[in-house]
């Protein structure tokens, strides 16, 4: 009998210290995963992507960081008919890397990093490519979303990884017209 009171006594001491362990465990995660904080970095020519920036800054609580060309894109640049329009001209030319107004402040207080941009030529602008190499984003988290008039993101996101082994990229999204919950549904939030 002592010895079944013993072996019970065991079992409940295991027991108990494996919750209380699972639930430090979870602690520690959830304390892990919200200790950093949130970029949302976008390129936006028209708009639209402006407003699938402010719709994830908003799920997220991240920051928000328009990558702003000091030169502005017109509607006649932005002409990808026109073969010898500025946009047309720096994407046959993916060395390109179009002036950009500012760099992000403090990028260290950032672990999770969004950029974004529209497609074009199944790919992200050559000014994304500037403002990465403006800033020291090296074993960050970098996520993708894209807006695009009938593109994938998966070229996009292809090349940048490519491009830039020494970020964590993550898999991006195409986020054509979403909402705050498309966006929560894709983060699972």
């Amino acid at each position: 009998m002592k010895k079944l009171f013993y072996l019970i006594v065991v079992m409940a001491a295991v027991s108990l210290s494996a919750c209380g362990g699972n639930k430090q465990d979870k602690t520690d995660m959830q304390q892990n995963q919200s200790t950093g904080k949130t970029l949302v970095a976008y390129f936006s020519a028209s708009g639209v992507t402006e407003g699938v920036a402010r719709t994830l800054a908003e799920v997220t609580g991240g920051d928000l960081f328009k990558i702003d060309p000091e030169q502005l894109y017109t509607d006649k640049d932005l002409d990808w008919h026109d073969s010898t329009s500025r946009s047309s001209l720096e994407m046959k030319d993916l060395t390109s890397r179009p002036a950009i107004k500012g760099t992000v402040d403090n990028v260290a207080q950032y672990d999770t990093i969004y950029v974004g941009f529209p497609i074009w030529w199944y790919t992200a602008p050559t000014i994304v490519n500037t403002f990465i190499e403006a800033n020291d984003f090296k074993g960050k988290v970098m996520i993708p979303f894209a807006t695009s008039g009938g593109s994938t993101i998966d070229k996009a996101a292809a090349d940048l990884a490519k491009a830039y082994p020494d970020i964590n990229w993550q898999p991006g999204r195409l986020l054509n017209g979403a909402t705050a919950d498309t966006v929560r549904a894709w983060l699972g939030k």
